[in-house]
């Protein structure tokens, strides 16, 4: 079991009141309790609580004024095994339940054909867990981490032509390569401690073995010291903050380390 201290400071400013949807708890599953969980939202004490995608974690409505302040603190015990991708089996399609089927399709930043060819080519002799394994390996070989501009819209296939991106690039051509070899694959969005620089990190999920398995082609974290706070098709579904209306980060800071 890992135990996880996290705090993350957000502050924006606001030119016009802004309904924003905020996704930065840490969500409650079997495998993570919380203790002393705090969020405030700032100034104007007016949030809504809502479940998030699929029922993992939780998103909160807030509408501020000129500016908006997030801080969220917590303790974290993870109860969850790295997985041993190498014993992992593929489910066969007909017996993958309702919840996975959705991750075989399209979504936004995930397509199902981009790595059609690459998919055939590279790994024709692999299949489930080994497959994800060799997959993963192969992204975090041949990208370079970082970014040298906005690439908040940039799909997998295209940061897979430029050889380079951040986590959520990683995780989206995971998530594709996955699903054009028939295994159900979500966007996982998390904290970790290894992660550099300190930030929400994004990684992938795959069904395997009749279950849900956490992969970070990055390389930086492993399922066992990942705190969830939600998942969904792609980053679309996940994103810590979302404005409906203008806003401008001043200050984001994310902390998470052992206890």
């Amino acid at each position: 079991m890992t135990i996880l201290q996290i705090s993350a400071e957000l502050s924006y400013s606001l030119p016009a009141p802004c309904t924003i949807l905020v996704q930065v708890e840490a969500a409650t599953t079997p495998e993570q309790r919380l203790d002393h969980a705090v969020i405030n939202i700032g100034p104007a004490d007016d949030k809504t609580i809502v479940p998030a995608h699929d029922g993992v974690g939780t998103r909160l409505w807030t509408t501020q004024q000129e500016h908006l302040t997030i801080s969220y603190g917590t303790n974290i015990a993870i109860d969850r095994a790295n997985p041993d991708f190498s014993a992992l089996s593929a489910t066969a399609l007909s017996d993958l339940p309702g919840e996975a089927v959705p991750y075989l399709f399209n979504s936004l930043y995930c397509s199902t054909t981009a790595f059609d060819q690459l998919v055939a080519d590279e790994f024709a002799d692999l299949s489930g867990g080994p497959l994800v394994a060799a997959m993963s390996d192969h992204i975090g070989q041949i990208m370079t981490y970082g970014s040298d501009s906005d690439n908040a819209h940039t799909n997998a296939e295209q940061s897979y032509v430029a050889r380079k991106g951040v986590c959520r690039d990683y995780a989206h051509i995971m998530i594709s390569m996955a699903r054009t070899a028939n295994i159900p694959a979500r966007f996982a969005s998390t904290y970790a401690p290894d992660v550099t620089p300190q930030d929400f990190h994004a990684v992938a999920e795959v069904f395997l073995g009749g279950g849900w398995h956490l992969v970070d082609p990055t390389g930086m974290a492993q399922a066992s010291d990942m705190a969830v706070i939600g998942i969904g098709r792609d980053a679309t579904d996940v994103s810590f903050l979302t404005g409906f209306g203008s806003l401008e980060m001043v200050e984001q800071q994310v902390s998470v380390s052992r206890a």
